[in-house]
Formats: C-alpha cells, sequence, structure tokens
C-alpha cells in the first residue's frame, strides 16, 4: 500500500491493489465506513448496484486518475486499508475467550448463503441465516469456512404486471462481475475438481468469497468440459425436477467436502445449515476410511462426533425426499465400491424404517443419523422438531427425542442504517457486536429525542426511497405520466408506517390484513390517526396460491382511495429488505403457528428502533413482552381453521387501531411520544442482543462446536480405538437387546420419600452397557424426569439379573414413575447412536409401605 511517503500520492499499481483487496472482501457489507469510497468513484452505479467489485471493474481510467489525484480520496482510501488490515490481524472474541483451543476449521454447508446484493445467490430465510452467521463468524473470530454453489442464475428476479400476475425472470450471473475469485492450484492452474456420475466424470469449478476473517467455497457445474445438461446442475437455486435437485446437493455435500480436502483442510466440524447437504456426512466417513484404513461403520461412527445437524423445517413434507430408483442410478456403485457397503444399508440410513425397501430416501433422517447432535432454530421449533423426528426413534418419548435448539439472530451491523450506526456507537462505544456485546446495554442512556429523530429521519429514507423504487417500476410498466406524478407523492414521511416483506406462501398468511378491506381502509385512512403500509415478497414459481395472494394485494392497492397509503414494492430482494427494516416504524408478521420455525426479518428491524407486530410462533414467541412490542395468538395450534384466522385479523385490526396509532400519535409538547420511545429503547435494549448473530455464533461455539471438535478427537485418536469400542458396543446391544425383561418391581413408600426396586433380567447383555432409569412425563410444561437407578448386588439364582434401586421425593404419585432401561456409554450420543429402549410398560408396584 505505502510505496511513497505516507501523504504522498499512490502509485498506479498500489492504488489498483489496494482497490481490489477492499472490493473483494464481502467486509464492506457490513461495515458502513467504505460506502463513501465507491459513492466517490461512480455515485450512480453505486447506488444502483451496492457493487463495490463492479463499481472498480466499470470505473475509466480518467475517473481512477482523477480520484487518484484527490488528497481526500487518498487519505479516506489509505484509513480504509490499514482498518482493513488491522481488523483481519487483531485478536477477536474467539481468540482472547479460547485461547488454548486447537479449533482449526468448521465447515458450514448450506445451500444458499445471503451475504449481500451483489452476490445474489440466495432466495430467503436460509440464506439469510447463513450468511449473518459467516459474518457475526468473521467478527468474532469463529473459524468458519462456508461452502455452497455458485448458481448461474441464482433465485429469479420479480416482475408483475397491471392485474398482478408475477413474472419469474432469470438473469445470468456473470462471475467476472461477481465479488469472488477462481480458487487456482499452486501452478496457476483454475482448481476443477472431478465428481463421479452415472457412466461419467463430470467436473466442478471452485470459487472463494472473502468474508472479512473468513471465507466462502463455492462450487460450479457450468465446466466447459462437462456435457450441457450437466453444466446446468448449478443453474438455479431450488429449481429443476428431484432428479436436478439431488444432483445439486451430491455437488454440495460430496464435491464440497472433496474440496477441503483438495485444500489440504480437515475440519474437524461440519455444520450443515439444513438437510440439502447431507451427503457430506458420506464423504466425511469415506474420506476417513481411505486415510485410516477403517470400515465405514468405524469410520461413521467416528466421524459422527465433529457432525452438526441445524433444521429449519417446521413439516415433515418440507424435507428433500428421493425415490429408492434414483437413488440407485446415482449411488449403488458409490456405495459398494467407495463405501464398501451394501446400496441397502446406505438407503437404510436415510429411511425411518431402514428395512422398508420402498420407503424414500430422506435427508433429513441421513443428517440425523449421521450427526452427533440436532437442533431447531427457536425455542418452539425444537419443540415441533422432536414431534417431526419422534418416528425415527421408537418408544422413546417426544421430550426425549434429541433435538436441542439454537434460536436464530440476525448480524446487526449489516441491518443497521448508517445513522443506528451512529447512534449506537454515541451510546455503547465503537463496535458493540465484536465481542461479547458487554456495552449493548448502554443504549439505554441515549436520550428520547435522539431515539425519536433517528426513527423520523428512518422514516423519512424509507419514504424517500419508496417514491424513487415505486415510480421506477410504474414506468418499466409504461404507466401514464398523471400515474407517475401520482407515484412521487406516496406516503407520507410523518405517517405511521407498517412494513410487511417476505416469501409469499399460504402457512404465512400474506393476505390477513386484507380479511376485512373496508376495516383495513378505515385504518389506513384515518384523518387523526393515519397508517401507512409498505409491502414486497415474492411467491415461488410453482406456487400459484402464493402468486395469487400477491394479486390480491397489487387489486387492492389500485383503489384509487388506497393507493397514497399502500405500495407493494416488485422484486423484494436484499437490499430492499435492508431500506424497509431499517424505516419502518412496525414489522407485521402473520404464520400460522408453528410454522415459522424461527423468522428473522423481525429481529432485523429492532436495532433500528422498529417495533414487532407478530403471531406468537418462531422468535417472537420467546422475544415477546408487551414492554418491547405486541403480539397475536394465545399461543396454541389452530391450523388452518378460517374462524381462527378471522379472528386474528380482527386482533390485527384492533391493535393497530386502539394500542399502536393512539401510543404513535400521543406526543409531548416537544412532539416526542415518550411511551413509544420507551418501548423503542427495551426494545433495543433487552431484544437487540438476544437475536443478534453475536450471540448465536459464540451459542454454537461453546455449546456445539469445541464439545464435538473434543468428542472427535477423542473417537479418532489412537487409532480410532473408542470409535472401534462404540460400535463393538452397539453391535452386543444390537445381538442382545431383545434377551431383556423386568421382574418383580416393589415399592417402599415413607412420608417423604418413595424408595423403588425393580429386578432386572440382562440375558447375555454386559451390565455395563446398559443403565436402569425411573421416568415420569413432565408437569405443568417442565421437563420430565428421569432418575437413574442404582445397581445392586445380582440376584441370587439368576443368570445376569440384578436389583436396580432408587429414593425419590414423594411429590408426586409413585404410579407417575416407570422403569425401563437404556443403552449406557459415556462417550455415546444417545439416543442419536443407538435408539434401544426398553420399558416396564405397566409396573406391578408391590407395595411395602410401612403401616
Amino acid at each position: 500500500m505505502r510505496d511513497s511517503a505516507h501523504d504522498g500520492a499512490l502509485s498506479d499499481q498500489a492504488l489498483s491493489d489496494a482497490l481490489t483487496e477492499l472490493a473483494l472482501d464481502l467486509r464492506w457489507s457490513f461495515n458502513h465506513s467504505a460506502d463513501r469510497l465507491w459513492e466517490w468513484m461512480d455515485p450512480e452505479l453505486w447506488a444502483q448496484t451496492h457493487n463495490p467489485w463492479i463499481v472498480l471493474q466499470t470505473v475509466s481510467r480518467e475517473r481512477l486518475q482523477s480520484v487518484k489525484q484527490d488528497a481526500d480520496f487518498q487519505s479516506l482510501l489509505r484509513d480504509l486499508h490499514e482498518e482493513h488490515r488491522g481488523a483481519e490481524q487483531s485478536e477477536a472474541w474467539f481468540q482472547t475467550a479460547h485461547p488454548q483451543s486447537s479449533l482449526k476449521a468448521i465447515a458450514y454447508f448450506s445451500m444458499e448463503f445471503m451475504l449481500s446484493e451483489a452476490l445474489p445467490i440466495y432466495s430467503g430465510g436460509l440464506g439469510n441465516v447463513a450468511g449473518d452467521q459467516m459474518k457475526a463468524a468473521s467478527n468474532l473470530g469463529v473459524p468458519v469456512i462456508g461452502v455452497g454453489l455458485l448458481y448461474q442464475q441464482g433465485y429469479f428476479r420479480q416482475e408483475i404486471d397491471a392485474q398482478g400476475h408475477q413474472e419469474a425472470l432469470y438473469p445470468f450471473n456473470d462471475p467476472g462481475q461477481l465479488p469472488i475469485a477462481a480458487l487456482r492450484e499452486p501452478n496457476g492452474q483454475w482448481l476443477r475438481l472431478p465428481l463421479e456420475f452415472p457412466g461419467m466424470t463430470i467436473w466442478l469449478r471452485t470459487w472463494e468469497v472473502k468474508v472479512g476473517r473468513t471465507k466462502l467455497l463455492l462450487l460450479d457445474s457450468n465446466d466447459p468440459a462437462n456435457p450441457p445438461a450437466y453444466r446446468g446442475i448449478c443453474s438455479e437455486l431450488y429449481g429443476g425436477d428431484s432428479e436436478m435437485r439431488l444432483r445439486q446437493e451430491i455437488v454440495l455435500g460430496i464435491g464440497g467436502w472433496r474440496l477441503f480436502q483438495k485444500l489440504g483442510i480437515q475440519p474437524e466440524i461440519c455444520h450443515l445449515n439444513e438437510g440439502h447437504a447431507a451427503f457430506a456426512v458420506l464423504e466425511r466417513a469415506r474420506s476417513h476410511m481411505n486415510t485410516n484404513h477403517q470400515p465405514f461403520d468405524i469410520a461413521l461412527t467416528i466421524t459422527r462426533a465433529g457432525n452438526l445437524f441445524t433444521t429449519h423445517t417446521p413439516v415433515a413434507a418440507g424435507f428433500d425426499r428421493f425415490s429408492p430408483d434414483l437413488m440407485e442410478k446415482y449411488f449403488k456403485i458409490y456405495a459398494e465400491q467407495q463405501l464398501d457397503i451394501p446400496f441397502e444399508k446406505l438407503l437404510g440410513l436415510g429411511r425411518q424404517d431402514p428395512n422398508d425397501s420402498s420407503e424414500p430416501f430422506n435427508m433429513a433422517y441421513l443428517a440425523v443419523r449421521g450427526s452427533g447432535a440436532v437442533n431447531g432454530v427457536s425455542k418452539l421449533h425444537g419443540q415441533v422438531s422432536r414431534r417431526i423426528f419422534e418416528a425415527v426413534f421408537p418408544r422413546w418419548p417426544e421430550a426425549e427425542v434429541p433435538v436441542t435448539h439454537v434460536t436464530n439472530g440476525v448480524h446487526m451491523p449489516s441491518w443497521d442504517s448508517a445513522d443506528s450506526d451512529r447512534l449506537w456507537e454515541q451510546s455503547c462505544g465503537k463496535g458493540p457486536w465484536q465481542g461479547s456485546m458487554e456495552t449493548v446495554g448502554a443504549i439505554r442512556s441515549a436520550k428520547d429525542g435522539d431515539l425519536w429523530q433517528l426513527r423520523s429521519d428512518s422514516r423519512r429514507s424509507l419514504v424517500e426511497y419508496v417514491r424513487k423504487m415505486h415510480a421506477r417500476q410504474l414506468a418499466a410498466r409504461g404507466i401514464s405520466d398523471q400515474r407517475l406524478q401520482d407515484a412521487a407523492r406516496i406516503l407520507d414521511a410523518n405517517t405511521l408506517t407498517l412494513g410487511f416483506a417476505r416469501r409469499f406462501a399460504a402457512y404465512k398468511r400474506p393476505t390477513l390484513l386484507l380479511h376485512d378491506p373496508q376495516r383495513l381502509i378505515r385504518i389506513l385512512t384515518n384523518h387523526e390517526r393515519p397508517a401507512q403500509l409498505v409491502l414486497a415478497g415474492k411467491a415461488h414459481p410453482r406456487d400459484v396460491q402464493g402468486q395469487g395472494m400477491i394479486q390480491q394485494w397489487i387489486q387492492f392497492v389500485q383503489n384509487p382511495e388506497v393507493r397514497p397509503h399502500v405500495v407493494f414494492l416488485v422484486d423484494y430482494d436484499m437490499r430492499m429488505a435492508a431500506q424497509l427494516v431499517q424505516g419502518v416504524d412496525v414489522w407485521v408478521n402473520t404464520p400460522r403457528r408453528p410454522w415459522e420455525a424461527s423468522g428473522t426479518s423481525g429481529m432485523k428491524v429492532l436495532v433500528n428502533g422498529g417495533l414487532n407486530l407478530s403471531e406468537l410462533d418462531g422468535w417472537w414467541a420467546e422475544a415477546y413482552s408487551p414492554e418491547v412490542g405486541w403480539a397475536i395468538g394465545d399461543g396454541l395450534e389452530h391450523d388452518s381453521d378460517p374462524a381462527w384466522d378471522a379472528t386474528e385479523a380482527d386482533a390485527l385490526y384492533d391493535l393497530i387501531e386502539n394500542q399502536i396509532a393512539p401510543e404513535f400519535y400521543s406526543r409531548d409538547e416537544h412532539g416526542i411520544p415518550r411511551k413509544w420511545v420507551s418501548r423503542m429503547r427495551e426494545s433495543m435494549a433487552r431484544l437487540t442482543p438476544a437475536f443478534s448473530t453475536n450471540r448465536v455464533v459464540r451459542e454454537y461455539t461453546e455449546n456445539h462446536y469445541l464439545p464435538a471438535a473434543t468428542a472427535f478427537r477423542k473417537r479418532a485418536q489412537n487409532e480410532g480405538a473408542l470409535g472401534i469400542e462404540l460400535l463393538k458396543w452397539q453391535q452386543e446391544l444390537r445381538l442382545h437387546w431383545s434377551s431383556i425383561r423386568f421382574g418383580t418391581t416393589i415399592l417402599d413408600q415413607g412420608e417423604k420419600e418413595y424408595r423403588f426396586q425393580v429386578q432386572v433380567f440382562l440375558g447375555d447383555l454386559d451390565p455395563n452397557a446398559v443403565g436402569v432409569e425411573l421416568y415420569a412425563e413432565g408437569r405443568d410444561g417442565g421437563g420430565p424426569v428421569v432418575q437413574t437407578m442404582d445397581r445392586g448386588e445380582r440376584l441370587v439364582g439368576a443368570v445376569n439379573g440384578f436389583a436396580y434401586s432408587a429414593r425419590i421425593p414423594a411429590t408426586r404419585p409413585a404410579a407417575d414413575y416407570t422403569p425401563r432401561v437404556v443403552p449406557l456409554h459415556a462417550d455415546a450420543f444417545i439416543p442419536l447412536e443407538t435408539d434401544f429402549i426398553c420399558w416396564n410398560d405397566a409396573p406391578s408396584w408391590r407395595d411395602q409401605a410401612h403401616p
């Protein structure tokens, strides 16, 4: 950078190198300080694309020479470059909180990543989670490496005609205009991976995206050496038929893990962000087989400890399934020749019943059976997921199905406005989201006037943005000049502004606000307390019902009475989302409980002082309290009951009309709505840190990554001795479990405690391989009671029979407790690795109570 004196002009090469380094690091997507640099070079192109790499590729030599001579530009570039280098080299949270950790690499697999509108390889929520967690990992110094696909078209772009019909367009993603770089071999050759498909080998091109301290690796099938049908595998996100989806998931899971091996990276952790990448479980085991000369069963037992599966799906029908015939076409040779197992054994890993030859292969089941831990993405979703996966663990209680939860969050620096960023820094110091967020609570000290000024300025900026975007979209449809003039006056910068933007799908109930159109119009046009609504969203090209819901809104908006107060913005993407969450006063969310696994859109308004009005579902079910926002719903499930939908629509109208609007417009002598600002402050202070990816990534690191890495190393050391031991233990259970039976059960009931005794005959099982427990269902919303019983002496005359006993406080009826036998091993994941369980279904407690 400095090939001349600090205050001297940069050489052409130094200027080019510095700008290239900054433009190809997506750190700019969550660091406002660089915005002015790119705007300086080409303000119009920057405003349209927010893609520094395009700006740099497009800018003329004359313009570069001009800015090169500008001392202020040179100074800004130097400062940014020094900040960039300093951010890479400084110690972050992970290095200071876990200085002795040997964790080197976490492979994070996801079908989509939402990092920036400059890299359109995302659709929605799943990509949002992946992208924001990558950014937080960069801030925190957690060694995450993402793995995804580079789509030639990505997700579709949306057009809507005058009648409200959605049209899906697929512009080409030119790699040369994306902020990515080709991966190279040491000799400079492009790194290309061979991948075996039926009857042929295809080639995968590889790319790298720099995201601050972390990086994202992308695979791409559009190699000239591939036949046309195979070049298009990575053409479209979530496009094509079942076979195309299977091909994509082979590229992601198997190709992705092979890329790590090719690069000489040995990740201790494999994090599957949804089941799409579950084939990585098989390829990781295969790689371990080849390196350590061990069979598949041992390799899977060892590597499973380092695999984590995060499920986002709220309904079982949402998991990818493939027919046995299709799986045979792509995996029979892989199973028999590379894994050295029968093909039916591979199929069994992805079936509820491994022996049902007609059952399709379920990617989520493979992910569950191949992982050492499974989690949902909110507390409620954890409960829902346990219900979904209960069938995989027969006879285990739903509460003990091995699915925990890590509630999602969002990367606050990616979603805050520049004004919001300044207010947080002013109140909490520089970089409040970089470490353990200890200073975030200082936002409570922000003055009412400053908070309300932020909200007012943000709303005004949104109105300006909406007017500009809406006029541009109308002009593209050939709308009359009068309508274009009207578009320049829509919305009002002083009016209560509601936002609603998401994928249009039936379970999200995007038309709930339209249940009573006339009442909604009265709310919007109230003379004293008006409201206005900004909407956006896409429906999947094959979702006819979702597209019909968009059409309903378009038709409603065309009502002359409504037109000044409601806008539907076309082609919802990350940049538009940022504008909306920064500007709206209230974010509205209306999913049908419990189908919103987590939801993240409402989290994004928190950092900008926006408030939430949402169904008690997903994250809001654990975030809501009356001090921070508003809620609809009773916390119960009502399926798709039209009567309940009507009830909740009325509740929405009532809240807006009778609580939200009056509070917004109730101002003091300074024009400040004190109660509203108090609610803003509480929401910002309490919820923003709790629903930040800073918290999420730290939670994954400390509760999953570090323990899993330790477990994996322990199983792998000494030539896999522990893995071999665990496999033998599993085989012994499988061979002898059916011989377990219960004998006499005795209850000794005192005044304050019960003493239970159970006789158990274990057949040929080693007594140390199992445990005996008393189990009682949870009460009043609490978790189940599980009490380990102590093994006593061998029963006289019995072959491998023992008396087990336990003392329990007499706080509930003794009949609530049921004896059971479960597998026991200090280093096993139970019941993930073995789902055996034996219940004494109807214990006949022989009462020996004292008289």
